[in-house]
């Protein structure tokens, strides 16, 4: 049974549903989460939000499943989404004693619009993690990202001029690029993690391209859902840790392949084209040259006695 999705347009609607008080802003809201009643009827539903939301949680009581994904909140944990996204959630209880605590931050797209924000905000990937890719805080990492969070709703409540909304933005571009800060450092810490993930690559990529039944290039979400990551996570681990998109590790692998047939088949060029996936033998050997500065052929000679 698929669980009841709850589209929600506006900050105002969250503020109801949640029964909070009537926010102070229609665009833009701070909410503190030990204030954030939890209801039955909400206990496995999808919600799709129509805004941005940052949030960070510790000590929320119970699991909350995103997806497939089972998870818990007694750490610090950053989580972002974008407008639009669908977010599958179900609440299983448990007997903590903990109180949650932490504060989730709702941005409406027109608070930001025509402003460079509006464009920036699209840039950072960490909107596109799933959420068994969220953002785990140290305590002193916490304290740095909550007091942006007040500092935002301090300036709200104030009264609202012309510089408001500047200084609001502002905020939020210094909460944006803490957070990039902060994984970068997850990355560096995840050293073993992150070489797994490379190593899982290398397989998936290897089984691919030797398959009797290889269709065409295999895109960056295949590979994603392969090795059950958002293609977003996996690009900015392996930029982090190779240097390299996973469009290139696709690319040097098939690269790798051609390779081997050129050097030790009679297969025609065309016939190692459609072996890799290629419609047109002219579009592999156009890749092929871009890669090795060398047209399949010329590296084929190579290996003519």
């Amino acid at each position: 049974m698929k669980s009841k999705i709850i589209k929600i347009n506006s900050i105002s609607e969250f503020h109801d549903i949640r029964q909070l008080p009537k926010p102070e802003h229609p665009l833009i809201s701070v909410i503190d989460y030990s204030g954030i009643i939890h209801s039955p009827k909400h206990d496995d539903v999808s919600w799709l939000q129509t805004y941005y939301s940052i949030a960070l949680k510790k000590d929320v009581p119970g699991t909350y499943r995103y997806g497939q994904q089972s998870y818990d909140f007694n750490d610090g944990l950053m989580s972002f989404f974008a407008p639009n996204q669908l977010l599958n959630i179900k609440y299983v209880p448990n007997d903590s004693n903990k109180k949650p605590s932490g504060w989730i931050l709702l941005i409406h797209p027109d608070f930001i619009w025509n402003t460079p924000l509006a464009t920036s905000i699209k840039n950072y990937d960490f909107f596109n993690y799933s959420i068994n890719e969220a953002l785990f805080l140290s305590e002193k990492e916490e304290k740095i990202i909550a007091d942006i969070f007040k500092n935002i709703k301090q300036e709200y409540q104030s009264n609202i001029d012309k510089f408001s909304q500047s200084i609001i933005i502002s905020q939020i571009e210094l909460l944006l690029n803490y957070a990039q800060r902060f994984y970068e450092r997850q990355f560096i810490t995840r050293q073993k993690s992150n070489h797994n993930l490379l190593q899982a690559l290398e397989k998936v990529l290897t089984n691919y391209f030797n398959s009797d039944t290889v269709i065409g290039l295999p895109s960056v979400h295949y590979i994603a859902e392969q090795l059950h990551v958002s293609p977003n996570y996996l690009s900015s681990t392996l930029k982090h840790v190779t240097g390299q998109t996973t469009q290139q590790h696709i690319h040097e692998k098939l690269i790798e392949k051609a390779k081997e047939q050129l050097s030790t088949t009679q297969l025609s060029i065309s016939e190692i084209a459609f072996q890799l996936g290629f419609e047109h033998s002219q579009s592999f050997s156009k890749l092929f040259k871009s890669k090795t500065n060398q047209s399949p052929l010329e590296f084929r000679q190579n290996f003519i006695n």
